[in-house]
């Protein structure tokens, strides 16, 4: 929980009269305000503001995907400050990594993110939206189309069982037999187990005929179940739906331009090949943009020029693909108006424009260039710069600090981690330096922190757990924000990665693993992959990988036991010979192996034994340092690594 104290801190800058204007014109009904002399952060800072102040929804403009991330968690972080709502509002809408015309999907976890962001934001979930040019542009559906992807069901509601497990396989979650990972569904009777990606825990729904009757969460790993719930709500995985009859005119459509890869099987998944989505798009012409789909949007453009020279980029290179589509096409006998051009999946430059000036607009600069023309706003200017950089200069900088603080300046410092905040405490009692924190978390090491404040009533930092990688000065509004990388240079923590079923990688790219490859089963030994085989078992459609083996057998792998199956890899690329199903050779090889680990055991219980022996070393208990190069570990744990933390704690 974000103090108040901090909301108050932040909110002076919106109190610059600077600010006030532009808000004050945008309010009147201007259509478009102008504010320059804006570092980066402080741009996070003002269009946080603007989403707290005018509760319209925000659009923020920026020049690519990396842009857009690097903005994403400031904005979350500010936004959450100001307003007092969830972080959730923030959300970011990514550009897809695939052209039209390559033959490619888009990564799963981008289609995700674009699903659940056009849902939100078309059933008024989000406040403020941050998208890339390439994204911006984009051709879309109207509101009603991804409102309709969503659902939520409650306790007592009319739910058909049929109808909820087809919206289920349509909006991308997966079958499988026991729901583990999010994204994943199964279907057991009137019962139906779904994992949200959204969601700490899986569901289970109870029907009764057509109606709920139960509602729990429950344990994956257990399978038993935690609680019971009223109401949960399932956020699309992708914002192409996968309706049958739509599949079918795809494939259809698509025959001509890719019948090589339609042919084959391992790339027909669920009835889907690559590049799917762009020849339904073409079936289901979408007609709307980003704007059309909430009331009365702002937009703000972050640095107009050089939007607008990315925006030229990207329908060059438009251009350069349609253009290689084309020649390829001709080569293999497809008439040139059958390949579709970019203006069937990307506005033009002249509509952009358009679509663009029927909204109002907020221009976000760093320098107050006076613009061309009687339509240009003239700048209002607010006064920003960068924080100095200490490089671990430790008493520079409390010497700095306490000097801002004695001129009466606000400050605040931010923390990467946990173990961060607790280094900046114990300088902040080494160095005599009031402190406060300025948030509050239900952790033991934020509840000391809390209670080891030296502030009281005198002015203080503020110490806050803040993903804020540069900071910033607000010389008129007497503000000092220090950024994570300002005294020791680290960045903030990165998130950690969702979950993500055993197979996302393997339906995401196909190119790792093609027909012929060598693979390893566990039980059966050296097998070829021959591609994937859709069959039906118990009146449910299940995906198996298909292995062939000596003597021409074949064996059928579901996709959930992948953990079964590796990749085979030799030396040189050697080809090993194909194991025989059911023979001796591939147990007798596990048997020998089985004995040298054996072996090797035992040797290494000998030396573990005379280490128990020999006298040790006592190491020092965990220090603040150790702590935040814990936090600062990006990946997820392992089962095991939890287990030996656990164990050291």
């Amino acid at each position: 929980m974000i103090l108040p104290s901090v909301a108050e801190l932040l909110g002076g800058v919106g109190r610059h009269p600077a600010v006030e204007q532009i808000l004050d014109e945008l309010r009147r009904g201007g259509r478009e305000a102008r504010l320059a002399g804006l570092t980066e952060t402080a741009k996070a800072l003002i269009v946080a503001h603007c989403a707290a102040v005018l509760r319209r929804p925000v659009l923020l403009l920026v020049e690519s995907n990396q842009q857009a991330e690097a903005l994403t968690e400031p904005l979350r972080f500010f936004y959450r400050a100001l307003s007092g709502q969830p972080a959730s509002q923030v959300a970011i809408l990514p550009a897809l990594d695939t052209l039209p015309w390559q033959s490619l999907s888009p990564h799963p976890e981008i289609l995700e993110t674009r699903a659940v962001t056009l849902w939100r934001l078309a059933s008024n979930q989000t406040v403020l939206v941050v998208a890339p040019m390439a994204a911006a542009q984009m051709r879309l559906r109207e509101a009603e189309f991804y409102r309709a992807l969503g659902r939520s069901v409650a306790r007592d509601e009319e739910v058909p069982l049929e109808e909820l497990v087809a919206h289920l396989a349509s909006v991308g979650y997966e079958r499988h037999e026991t729901v583990e990972m999010p994204g994943q569904f199964t279907v057991r009777g009137g019962i139906v187990d779904v994992f949200s990606p959204e969601a700490p825990r899986p569901v289970r729904l109870e029907l009764f005929g057509d109606t709920v009757e139960s509602l729990r969460e429950f344990d994956p790993g257990t399978q038993r179940s935690v609680g019971p719930l009223e109401r949960f709500t399932l956020p699309p995985l992708t914002e192409f739906p996968r309706r049958s009859e739509l599949l079918e005119r795809a494939f259809a459509r698509a025959a001509g331009h890719a019948g090589e890869v339609l042919q084959d099987e391992s790339v027909r998944l669920a009835g889907v090949f690559p590049g799917w989505e762009f020849q339904a798009a073409l079936l289901e012409p979408p007609e709307a943009t980003l704007f059309d789909l909430c009331e009365r949007p702002v937009v703000i453009l972050d640095e107009p020029e050089a939007l607008e020279q990315a925006a030229n980029k990207f329908h060059e290179r438009l251009a350069e693909a349609y253009d290689q589509a084309c020649s390829a096409g001709e080569s293999k006998g497809i008439p040139l108006g059958e390949t579709a051009a970019p203006e069937a999946y990307y506005l033009t430059p002249g509509q952009w424009r358009c679509a663009l000036e029927a909204h109002q607009r907020l221009l976000l600069e760093r320098l107050a260039v006076r613009g061309e023309g009687p339509d240009h706003a003239e700048p209002r200017v607010l006064q920003t710069q960068p924080t100095p950089r200490y490089h671990g200069n430790v008493p520079a900088f409390m010497a700095e600090a306490r000097g801002r603080i004695a001129a009466g300046e606000q400050v605040m410092v931010s923390a990467g981690t946990t173990g961060e905040l607790e280094r900046l405490a114990d300088l902040c009692h080494e160095y005599e330096l009031p402190y406060r924190l300025g948030e509050l978390e239900e952790t033991a090491t934020t509840v000391r922190l809390a209670e080891d404040s030296t502030a009281g009533s005198v002015p203080a930092m503020v110490l806050a757990k803040a993903p804020l990688a540069e900071g910033v000065v607000f010389p008129e509004s007497r503000l000092v924000l220090y950024g994570t990388g300002d005294l020791f240079g680290t960045l903030p923590a990165a998130a950690r990665p969702k979950q993500r079923p055993k197979t996302a990688s393997f339906f995401s790219d196909f190119s790792e693993l093609k027909p012929d490859d060598y693979v390893v089963h566990v039980d059966h030994g050296i097998g070829q992959f021959e591609g994937l085989r859709q069959v039906e078992t118990d009146g449910a459609q299940g995906e198996f990988m298909l292995l062939r083996y000596a003597d021409d057998a074949r064996l059928y792998v579901p996709l959930e036991r992948l953990d079964l199956v590796q990749s085979f890899r030799s030396l040189e690329g050697a080809e090993p010979q194909l194991d025989k199903l059911g023979g001796t050779a591939w147990v007798a090889r596990k048997a020998r192996v089985r004995k040298s680990l054996a072996d090797l055991a035992e040797q290494l219980l000998r030396l573990y034994a005379e280490r128990k022996t020999t006298g040790g070393f006592a190491f020092s208990t965990d220090t603040p340092w150790q702590k935040e190069f814990e936090d600062a570990f990006e990946f997820e744990e392992t089962p095991d690594q939890s287990t030996a933390h656990a164990r050291r704690v």
